[in-house]
C-alpha cells in the first residue's frame, strides 16, 4: 500500500492518497504562520488501517517544513498530537 500526502493549498486542504487513489483530507485554515487543522475525514474503507495517522504525520512533516506553527481544533489531529510528543513544538499555544 502507497500511501502519499500533499497540501493542497488552493483547496486550502491536505489531502491523502492509497496507492493513487483519494483516501482522505484535512481542511484548514491559515493566518499569518498558523494552520489551524480543522477537519479531518478519511474513506470508510480506508479506516482503521493507518491512513488518517499518515495524513496527520505529512501534514505535520510538511508544516514544520515550512516553518509554520500548528493551531489543532480536529480531535483527530488533537489525539494523534497527544501520541506524538515529537510534534508538540509545532502547537502554537
Amino acid at each position: 500500500m502507497t500511501i502519499e500526502v500533499r497540501d493542497d493549498p488552493a483547496a486550502l486542504q491536505y489531502e491523502v492518497t492509497v496507492d493513487g487513489e483519494p483516501a482522505g483530507s484535512i481542511r484548514y485554515t491559515l493566518d499569518g504562520d498558523v494552520v489551524t487543522l480543522v477537519h479531518t475525514e478519511v474513506e470508510p474503507k480506508y479506516e482503521g488501517h493507518g491512513v488518517g495517522a499518515e495524513l496527520v504525520k505529512g501534514a505535520l512533516e510538511d508544516l514544520r517544513a515550512r516553518g509554520k506553527k500548528v493551531r489543532p481544533v480536529c480531535p483527530f489531529v488533537l489525539a494523534y498530537l497527544e501520541r506524538h510528543d515529537e510534534y508538540r513544538d509545532l502547537v502554537k499555544e
